[in-house]
């Protein structure tokens, strides 16, 4: 990485649901929720300082001890767009920004297969100040990919299998 420079970690998972179907759950605030529940080993609360979900919305997230270099951050919603399925957040206070980030986004994309199977394109953006690139490792896309996962067992549950033995 050279220092200043923006730099970007990319991830994409193909899910068995339709675009639509993916897009309502990323671009409400029902994605905090599932978060908080299904990271439990990282995200110990997150709470909803203002907003509805849309432009303006601004989280606070707390990490579990140990889980993060930082305990919590605040990120703002700055764009949501229904048309294209393109959601962004900015962490505008605490975590990253403490450890020399100039800034932090995250990006979600939601791109359409067919109408059973979309794309989650998710993406990190940010830049360092020059003091700080040591702490370009504070990123790890396997965060986004973890969600990516997680958003997809929840649209797309494996139908438990009849556990009931048949007597005869």
């Amino acid at each position: 990485m050279v220092s200043g420079e923006e730099v970007s970690q990319s991830h994409e998972l193909e899910v068995k649901v339709g675009a639509s179907q993916v897009w309502e759950l990323y671009s409400s605030l029902r994605l905090a929720q599932l978060v908080e529940e299904q990271l439990s080993t990282v995200i110990q609360k997150i709470n909803v300082v203002e907003g509805d979900g849309g432009v303006g919305t601004v989280l606070h997230l707390f990490f579990v001890p140990g889980a993060a270099r930082f305990s919590d951050y605040k990120e703002k919603f700055t764009k949501v767009d229904h048309e294209k399925r393109v959601k962004e957040a900015e962490v505008i206070e605490g975590g990253y920004l403490d450890f020399g980030f100039k800034y932090l986004r995250v990006r979600f994309e939601i791109i359409d297969k067919d109408d059973r199977s979309s794309i989650i394109k998710s993406t990190f953006e940010y830049q360092l100040n020059d003091d700080s690139a040591a702490n370009v490792s504070l990123v790890s896309i396997d965060t986004l990919a973890a969600l990516s996962l997680v958003v997809q067992n929840h649209l797309t549950p494996t139908p438990t299998p009849n556990l009931n033995p048949i007597f005869k």
